[in-house]
């Protein structure tokens, strides 16, 4: 599997960001982080951003804003800005300390190195807890060894085991010493993130060739993104179990905390995260540009578009993007079939699409109904010929037949993968 590079020269000049100088250089991105912290903080009330027994520099407070601007409303009040100051301190202190601290990107070490949250867990004071257990272990080491044996000392403290949705936080993963593999994940991400190492959770939804998923980590060293099986004691890096199935997935993707504008192609943009596609790291991949369409022919601006793996005998929504004014977006995925549906307003369309075949696809939204907001078709009953509707869980009567459009052939075809 090929070393995953930071191809874009004009990118990397702009990643050469002065570690001594502004948590945010860039004034645009910093004005908008400034304005949306202040609006979150409106939102919430001051009591829950509190800085005054806090002694910040000037780039930790703007971290901590940060931080406050795009980080769930439920972590702003359930924790404490001296907890998130504590964390923004230590972030400063790994880069201060570390010996590959000052050649670590501004963008990278915003995104990817001061979060704290990674998936779901719960937060804690694993960032203290974790540099002060490996600092001297990893002490002389270069930034690829190092995230060797962290990643080695995350396996010596963790081994896998099935559990629950909701991902145990890092602390929490110690004390049990098990986890599974979103949780194993977590952990490595904190520990490497810790000592001021960038790292993000890689996660496929589905993959194409089992009923089954998966989540790793990549760790960013000297220039290059490399990845490996979290909790899993490998003597290189880029090496791991899943080497063979990331190069025949369809999609494989993280989340980078905040607005990020990074080299990768983003698939969404919430208040929180930007999901970003990391497929081309790891697998041969093709791109589709698709337009959705009204039955009259025109674009359809924000329809909802999900792109849909065949697996655990159902098409799991793997990826959802929305459509431009142009009625257009686009996916980049590995060669292999996925099923596309697009809805808006009550409307729907879907067919299956081939990755590495086809270079463009049109979704006509015909005026098919969905149903009380359930995504199921209106069904005609073969009693009276009239729809049945989905109304509180109950069958109700609704309108005549004839005013829902026809369904698309529900025989979508065999899906193929690549080999």
């Amino acid at each position: 599997m090929k070393k995953i590079l930071i191809s874009a020269s004009i990118f990397a000049l702009s990643l050469t960001a002065n570690a001594q100088g502004q948590f945010i250089s860039d004034t645009n991105y910093r004005n908008t982080v400034e304005n949306i912290f202040k609006e979150r903080v409106k939102t919430v009330g001051k009591t829950f951003y509190n800085t005054q027994k806090e002694k910040l520099t000037a780039d930790e407070q703007e971290a901590l804003k940060f931080l406050y601007a795009y980080m769930p409303l439920a972590d702003v009040t359930d924790y404490p800005t001296s907890f998130f100051a504590d964390n923004v301190r230590m972030a400063f202190k790994a880069r201060e300390e570390m010996p590959w601290g000052k050649n670590v990107p501004e963008l990278l070490f915003r995104h990817f190195v001061v979060p704290i949250r990674v998936n779901n867990e719960a937060l804690d004071n694993a960032r203290s807890v974790f540099y002060n257990e490996l600092k001297d272990r990893i002490k002389g080491m270069s930034m690829m060894d190092a995230i060797i044996e962290v990643n080695h000392w995350c396996h010596e403290k963790v081994t896998y085991q099935p559990s629950d949705a909701r991902t145990s936080a890092p602390l929490a993963t110690l004390k049990t010493a098990t986890g599974r593999c979103g949780e194993e994940s977590t952990f490595a991400v904190a520990a490497l993130r810790a000592v001021g190492i960038p790292a993000r959770q890689v996660y496929t939804p589905r993959w194409a060739h089992t009923d089954d998923n998966h989540a790793w980590v990549e760790a960013w060293a000297d220039g290059k993104w490399y990845f490996l099986g979290a909790c899993e004691p490998e003597p290189v890096l880029n090496l791991g179990w899943f080497n063979a199935p990331a190069s025949r997935a369809m999609l494989m993707h993280t989340r980078a905390f905040g607005d990020y504008n990074g080299p990768e192609e983003v698939m969404l943009r919430t208040s929180n995260f930007t999901e970003i596609n990391l497929t081309s790291n790891y697998a041969p991949v093709a791109s589709v540009d698709f337009y959705v369409k009204d039955s009259e022919g025109k674009p359809v601006e924000n329809a909802r578009v999900e792109f849909k793996i065949y697996n655990y005998a159902e098409f799991f929504t793997a990826v959802t993007k929305y459509t431009d004014a142009k009625g257009h977006t686009s996916l980049s995925a590995g060669i292999g079939d996925l099923v596309v549906w697009a809805s808006k307003d009550g409307k729907y369309a879907y067919q299956k699409v081939s990755f590495g075949k086809e270079k463009e696809a049109t979704l006509t939204l015909p005026g098919g109904a969905l149903v009380g907001g359930y995504g199921i078709p209106a069904i005609p009953t073969p009693q009276t010929g009239s729809v049945a509707a989905l109304s509180g869980g109950a069958l109700v009567s609704s309108a005549p037949a004839n005013s829902v459009g026809a369904l698309p052939d529900c025989s979508v075809g065999a899906l193929e993968t690549s080999a």
